[in-house]
């Protein structure tokens, strides 16, 4: 499997940054992971740095996460990272939000939860979701 994480931003938080490190190194087991971290802005020149990146990635599958996107479960995403055969992209605006363009260029408004999270937990909580979901999709046992 072959995924991208945009998101805007560093992660600042020590302890955030090494549990996100850990998942990183993890999913490595099951394919590559290229993290970009775009510098903030506004709303506005956040959209275009995401979308200049997007379109360097012009077939895959591009998950844009969004508080009004559809909600999954872990097994649901492991079976369909299983049946996907192509780049995931994976979006995370920055703490005000996402431009409506980079919601438009969306195969697929995801939302993790209709809690609203910070920025950097939001990554966490992505990066956990998709070590889980393709352990699952592998017949691991992190899932229990």
């Amino acid at each position: 499997m072959l995924f991208k994480v945009l998101l805007i931003g560093k992660i600042r938080d020590k302890l955030v940054a090494e549990r996100i490190e850990e998942y990183r190194r993890r999913l490595g087991a099951y394919g590559k992971l290229e993290v970009v971290s775009l510098p903030d802005g506004t709303v506005e020149s956040e959209g275009r740095a995401i979308c200049r990146e997007l379109d360097r990635d012009r077939n895959a599958e591009i998950y844009v996460l969004s508080e009004e996107g559809a909600e999954f479960t872990s097994r649901h995403l492991g079976k369909t990272f299983a049946s996907l055969d192509r780049k995931a992209v994976f979006v995370i605006g920055g703490p005000f939000g996402l431009a409506p363009q980079v919601k438009e260029r969306a195969t697929v408004l995801w939302s993790l939860s209709r809690l609203t999270f910070p920025h950097e937990i939001a990554a966490l909580l992505l990066f956990e979701q998709l070590y889980r979901a393709e352990n699952l999709a592998h017949g691991g046992g992190y899932h229990h």
